[in-house]
């Protein structure tokens, strides 16, 4: 078992994953980085200096003081975060399509491999052959 294990993380396949997840979250990290520290700021400033995470609906205030006895918290639908989530996921997802796109075109274009013959093909010349 201890050999089988071992086969089948030393394949290429396994090593290949590893090395994407690890990539995946560094480049999670960065371009996370600059949609909150950068273009976050932006688009508060456009909006006129609001920042999106504060708005709330509040359901039941906060009674008391935190910290002390009989305190308790604010009960609020927090519309704002969700909001900085969508903008966040926008940027994201564009941020990552010009990334793809800049990729595809250093990468070049792809030559066309020759087709070869089909299954089927092959199949049918397997069976005549088998026939003689």
């Amino acid at each position: 078992m201890l050999k089988e294990f071992k086969e089948f993380i030393m394949t290429g396949n396994v090593v290949d994953f590893a090395v994407a997840v690890i990539l995946a979250g560094a480049v999670g990290m960065v371009v996370n980085g600059f949609v909150a520290d950068i273009i976050m700021p932006v688009v508060g400033q456009v909006s006129g200096g609001m920042d999106f995470a504060q708005m709330r609906y509040v359901l039941t205030p906060a009674v008391g003081v935190e910290g002390e006895a009989g305190y308790v918290a604010e009960n609020a639908i927090r519309y704002g975060k969700w909001i900085n989530s969508i903008i966040n996921l926008l940027i994201v997802g564009f941020v990552l399509f010009l990334i793809v796109k800049a990729y595809n075109k250093a990468k070049g274009p792809q030559e066309e491999e020759e087709a070869g013959p089909s299954d089927v093909e092959l199949l049918a010349e397997i069976r005549d052959l088998l026939k003689k």
